[in-house]
């Protein structure tokens, strides 16, 4: 017999005494620091749910019947984040709905009214008719580092307050919202999520909603993503004074081509892409600074511009109705225009 088989035999004969001599001290202080650890993963995540728990709402969607369709019923998830009644959800969980109502943990049951959404971020916010409700806290999504635990507690295929636990896999993800607008700074992380959990919230140890589940990727295993909660935080407080979520708009759609090389080095440009101008609407920001059908635009604002997707991280922030300096391709020329983006039409 080996020694370690030797010395777990003594340990099961002595019934777990101390006898430093046989090396029992060891194995039960190894097994005893493991167990240990699992409590307080366990009490940490216990803790979450019953702070944030009470919080999440089963969401239930009807779109009535119309001529080329029938009646159509859906659910998804949401997280109250204010005690009167105020819910922040995904735009796809509520989107063409007719009548909304939430049940909260408790089984209780309101009606719910739409107060706007935001199909660029997937993030809508609606108000259950009830007050007192207990509500969850927005966290700083930006403070987020890959391999964090986070938990997802949403009503995944209809199973209420369901609770999942991963790590964040990525951060600075980004994706397609469903009008193709690109999110950015998506959180990807591994909490197991399906159909329902969208639009429940994605929480830290400490209880805080730190992202808005959103998509899962079909076929993948581990694979899913948040809207940040710093994002979520400002469409909400766009929707709750304007009912809408007010972006720049320069009134050009374009796309993205190869910019051709002897063309950048004359003009000492260091794209090796751009985006041409393929419609500009009349009357709008980009045609009464001047922008025509067929340009290249290189640049904005002094940053360099490859992609449509370049030109809406720049507009995302931008102030509606200051100047915004374009640098252009026309023929041969180098152009620099001003342009004053309006707000992008409803």
């Amino acid at each position: 017999m080996d020694e370690d088989s030797h010395k777990a035999l003594l340990c099961i004969s002595a019934q777990g005494t101390d006898d430093a001599n046989n090396g029992c001290c060891r194995i039960k202080s190894k097994d005893s620091s493991d167990v240990e650890l699992l409590d307080a993963y366990s009490r940490a995540v216990i803790t979450v749910v019953d702070t944030v728990g009470p919080a999440v709402v089963g969401i239930s969607v009807r779109k009535a019947a119309t001529r080329n369709a029938p009646e159509q019923r859906g659910a998804g998830s949401g997280v109250i984040i204010a005690p009167d009644g105020y819910i922040l959800t995904n735009d796809h969980v509520v989107q063409g709905a007719d009548a909304v109502s939430v049940t909260l943990q408790d089984g209780a049951s309101f009606e719910a009214t739409l107060v706007g959404t935001d199909p660029a971020t997937d993030l809508a916010v609606i108000r259950a008719d009830a007050a007192g409700l207990p509500y969850g806290t927005l966290g700083d999504s930006g403070a987020l580092k890959a391999g964090q635990l986070v938990i997802a507690i949403g009503n995944p295929l209809g199973f209420q307050s369901t609770v999942s636990t991963g790590v964040v896999s990525a951060l600075g993800r980004a994706l397609r919202s469903g009008e193709g607008r690109l999110i950015e700074n998506i959180i990807q992380h591994t909490a197991p999520l399906n159909p329902g959990n969208s639009g429940g919230p994605l929480v830290d140890s400490r209880g805080r909603v730190v992202g808005i589940n959103t998509a899962i990727i079909v076929m993948a295993q581990g694979i899913a993503f948040a809207i940040p909660a710093n994002t979520a935080r400002w469409v909400v407080s766009q929707l709750l004074t304007h009912g809408r979520v007010k972006r720049a708009f320069l009134g050009l759609s374009a796309q993205q081509l190869p910019l051709n090389r002897q063309l950048a080095r004359y003009h000492h440009q260091k794209n090796n892409l751009c985006v041409e101008v393929v419609a500009v609407s009349k009357d709008g920001p980009a045609h009464m600074a001047g922008v025509r059908e067929g340009d290249l635009l290189v640049a904005m604002n002094g940053q360099a511009v490859e992609s449509v997707d370049d030109v809406h991280h720049i507009l995302a922030d931008w102030p509606i109705g200051q100047a915004v300096p374009l640098v252009i391709i026309r023929g041969r020329e180098l152009l620099e225009f001003s342009a004053e983006p309006s707000e992008t039409p409803s």
